[in-house]
């Protein structure tokens, strides 16, 4: 009944002025609107909407994730920008923070925006 119909994405935050600044500015995604509860982005053709909630407190599991091509080049990238990789005890993670899948050898990190919801990067094998 859904399959043709288009996505929308939400990550809640506390703080959106502190998010917004996160998603825009560290993370480089393009503003389509805000309103006064969220602010829309554009992730290739979904929208996100950043979303304030009172009190939110952000869960363990990652929230939202990204497929790239060079998860090396992204991690330099996000790091030269201040962000920190997640190295999770019992993973087995590089030093980078990034572990490999042991069955398809795909590539998986972890960083957390400000309000500590979970992100990742994913690099197919």
């Amino acid at each position: 009944m859904l399959t043709d119909a288009k996505p929308v994405c939400f990550v809640l935050t506390a703080d959106l002025a502190k998010a917004r600044g996160f998603y825009t500015e560290t993370l480089g995604l393009t503003e389509t609107g805000e309103d006064p509860f969220a602010v829309s982005y554009d992730l290739a053709g979904t929208t996100l909407r950043l979303t304030a909630i009172e009190n939110h407190q952000p869960g363990q599991h990652t929230v939202l994730g990204w497929q790239v091509a060079d998860i090396t080049a992204m991690i330099d990238a996000l790091t030269a920008k201040g962000v920190t990789f997640a190295i999770y005890e019992g993973y087995g993670q590089d030093a980078r923070g990034v572990w490999t899948h042991p069955a398809s050898g795909a590539k998986v990190a972890w960083f957390l925006d400000p309000e500590g919801n979970n992100l990742s990067l994913t690099q197919a094998p």
